[in-house]
């Protein structure tokens, strides 16, 4: 499993920004706003591959 390295807001922002583009996708976008998934993917593990290869860590806590 992966160790929690998103904040709060962080969180959120990814959340919003991933419903976004699914319902943009579903009411006829374009192919590739399916992005979305992987923000409301990462908001919801509360971890960021990313932010653990570049040692980025927004939730506060100390890293394990």
């Amino acid at each position: 499993m992966l160790a929690k390295n998103m904040g709060t807001m962080d969180r959120l922002l990814r959340a919003i920004v991933g419903v976004a583009l699914i319902a943009w996708a579903l009411t006829g976008g374009p192919i590739w706003a399916w992005i979305g998934v992987v923000p409301l993917a990462t908001a919801a593990m509360s971890s960021c591959p990313l932010y653990s290869i570049l040692g980025i860590n927004t939730c506060g806590a100390a890293k394990a």
